[in-house]
């Protein structure tokens, strides 16, 4: 007998073996203090047998339906806990708001971000990252004029290449990726790029590669169980994407670093690079390279990726209803006329701002939302819910919550429209999370929404390409960690 290969085997077995029975005692703890009810889960896998790997939103929205607004389910030997529901979502992220505030460790984040950065990072990191974020965005013109300006020459842009294509059927997600992401990049770097840079496409496709990856079985099946990677492939094109995208950001603030003038920051690594040179020789300091390169990254990718997506389901979605394009376009010309649209127009277009606002809940991009961790023993709806338990605060089921929506499986501006046809806010609106970790970008997400969705419909008719009728038009969502929606092309016509 070959005693080499069995001791190894015969210790792992046993490895497993004490980890479901360590698994095991904790979950009869849970139990004994109240953790909330969930399907029974098998040894080792837990419920991945009964999960949509591709679509794991889906199972848990049945889910709450037998086992109420806050449940467990478990992801190989991780327990988690899912909030369904506006009531109990807000109740977690906005009135326990310090307690849900935590971020779970997901192994293909941690090798590549090593918890660095503002959106996957934890902890003290996480404050002064986001501090910094947030604090110069406002500086660089987030949500103010300066940004408003950059958003319209970056709408003649994208108009003018939409155009150029006389009306034929295009196919707009690198297109439209590429006008989101120079707004971003404008604040990042200091600069655009031609949308025909190579560099710029293969950073773009790179991201797009990435965003759809993510979403994937395989990297779900890599984040349960990290030591089947040797057989699992998509984590591996994400890992080499992220290497490369960290790559030209170094070499890009290697470039700033040469032409440094405190006096004159000409971008968001312009002011981490000054910043870094006056912390530098602290102990314990966080303004260095590894957190330059994750956070203009994390900037990158959701400066463009969730706006760019939101853009491309509402034209889908004008296709789908013409009578809704038609009446936005009304709206437009009785206000804005051929003037270019600004952001002080928004208060005027109530009709326009609600189809905007029902383009976002009804796509739902991000319906899992992040992940959250409780930082501290907490209490939800009378269950017991122990520290660093990974949270998943379930934003379709905000989103399409019968209790707040009239109608919340159709699109249906009138969601935000009162008897008057003025606009109303909705607390359940929450496409941008809410509560601590809301998205650090969401005052220049709504302007970009406003005035590239207004612009491309005072320039342009979005038809189905010939042959495809508006019934064929698909809205069923794609997969990623946000969820685009399936590839379609569209004809943009121009207005007279």
């Amino acid at each position: 007998m070959d005693w080499v290969n069995v001791v190894p085997v015969g210790l792992l077995f046993i490895l497993i073996l004490l980890l479901i029975l360590k698994r095991q005692h904790i979950w009869k703890r849970h139990a004994r203090e109240n953790f909330p009810p969930g399907p029974r889960p098998l040894p080792i896998i837990g419920n991945l047998h009964i999960m949509d790997l591709k679509r794991p939103y889906l199972t848990m929205l049945e889910l709450s339906k037998r086992y109420g607004p806050v449940f467990s389910i478990q992801m190989g030997l991780r327990k988690m806990v899912v909030l369904s529901g506006y009531d109990t979502v807000k109740e977690a992220l906005v009135n326990q708001a310090d307690a849900f505030a935590g971020r779970p460790k997901i192994p293909v984040v941690e090798e590549t971000g090593k918890g660095k950065g503002v959106i996957f990072s934890d902890g003290e990191n996480w404050k002064v990252m986001r501090r910094f974020t947030l604090t110069t965005l406002r500086d660089f013109g987030m949500g103010k004029k300066a940004i408003e300006d950059r958003v319209v020459e970056e709408y003649g842009c994208l108009a003018d290449t939409i155009e150029a294509q006389k009306g034929k059927p295009l196919e707009m997600t690198l297109m439209m990726n590429a006008a989101v992401a120079n707004v971003i990049v404008s604040i990042l770097l200091g600069k655009r790029y031609d949308y025909e840079d190579p560099t710029f496409k293969r950073l773009l496709s790179m991201v797009n590669e990435n965003i759809r990856v993510f979403g994937t079985p395989s990297v779900s099946m890599y984040n349960t169980f990290p030591v089947l990677g040797f057989l699992l492939k998509n984590h591996k094109i994400y890992i080499h994407n992220v290497k490369e995208i960290n790559a030209f950001i170094k070499v890009t603030f290697i470039e700033h670093l040469k032409a440094l003038d405190r006096n004159d920051q000409r971008s968001f690594i312009d002011t981490f690079l000054v910043r870094q040179q006056e912390e530098n020789g602290k102990d314990n300091g966080y303004f260095h390279n590894e957190n330059l390169t994750e956070v203009v990254r994390n900037l990158f990718v959701a400066g463009m990726e969730t706006t760019s997506t939101t853009l491309r389901w509402g034209l889908l979605l004008m296709m789908k209803y013409p009578e809704i394009q038609k009446k936005v376009q009304e709206e437009i010309e009785q206000v804005i006329g051929s003037n270019p649209p600004r952001i002080e127009h928004r208060t005027q277009m109530p009709y326009t701002d609600a189809v905007v606002h029902e383009i976002q809940r009804f796509a739902s991009i991000l319906p899992l939302n992040l992940p959250h961790e409780t930082t501290a023993d907490v209490t939800l709806k009378g269950y017991f819910i122990p520290k660093g338990t990974y949270i998943v605060p379930l934003l379709a089921s905000v989103l399409r919550d019968k209790s707040q929506w009239e109608k919340p499986d159709i699109f249906y501006p009138e969601h935000f429209l009162d008897s008057e046809g003025k606009f109303v806010k909705k607390d359940a609106f929450m496409p941008f999370s809410a509560g601590r970790r809301t998205c650090a970008g969401e005052t220049l997400a709504k302007m970009e929404l406003f005035l590239f969705f207004t612009s491309l419909l005072q320039r342009f008719t979005f038809h189905p390409p010939p042959g495809v009728s508006i019934s064929d038009l698909d809205l069923s969502p794609s997969v990623g960690i946000t969820v685009p929606p399936v590839t379609h092309e569209v004809c943009a016509v121009p207005r007279s």
